[in-house]
């Protein structure tokens, strides 16, 4: 199983209906997608700038943020098909399809871990991965990735957030980050995951 985040940073970029389409066309059975909060994660920044409540409410606003990015993944690529649990995914998997996230299960009615900002949806993908066993975390970005950086680095960098070495350092599956323009690297991963049975 492939656990695949796409940025919010992707939400208005052109290339966006390409990714879907090659994850609906190779993920079919072992593909679950994680939506990063894009602007509507933004918006909720914006609003506690203004208002100040507290992280918990915030987090609470990008969960839901992360949900409506993945109504929007969906409604771009009628082929995905939403799962808002662990159970659902499953289903979605083993009837040869491709799930995209909703994470209703991350609401909070108190802080933890992954209630705050320096846990983006970078971290809630690892976290997922860990979950559900799979066996590749890819996450898809749009700033430039620097080859050869490890992932301390990239959190360093700002590439990944400052949460998501604790989530992704020593788990047992691979790491990748392929930026927007990656896509043939996209096609190599699923096909050799298909080709390994994974």
């Amino acid at each position: 199983m492939h656990v695949v985040k796409i940025g919010g940073s992707l939400g208005r970029d052109p290339l966006l209906p390409d990714w879907l389409r090659e994850l609906a066309a190779l993920g079919g059975g072992r593909v679950v997608v994680v939506p990063g909060g894009g602007g509507f994660a933004d918006e909720v920044r914006d609003y506690q700038a203004q208002w100040g409540f507290d992280d918990l409410v915030a987090h609470n606003m990008a969960v839901l943020a992360m949900v409506q990015y993945g109504l929007m993944l969906q409604g771009l690529c009628p082929a995905l098909t939403v799962a808002a649990d662990e159970n659902a995914i499953h289903a979605v998997l083993r009837n040869g399809g491709v799930a995209v996230w909703a994470p209703y299960g991350l609401l909070r009615k108190e802080r933890d871990a992954l209630a705050n900002w320096d846990a983006t949806s970078d971290s809630i993908a690892a976290w997922l991965a860990s979950r559900l066993g799979a066996q590749r975390l890819v996450l898809v970005k749009s700033c430039r990735i620097g080859a050869g950086m490890t992932l301390a680095q990239h959190a360093d960098a700002g590439v990944v957030d400052g949460h998501f070495c604790h989530y992704a350092h020593d788990a047992p599956y691979a790491v990748d980050l392929l930026q927007k323009a990656e896509l043939p690297r996209l096609r190599e991963l699923l096909r050799a995951g298909a080709a390994g049975g994974g």
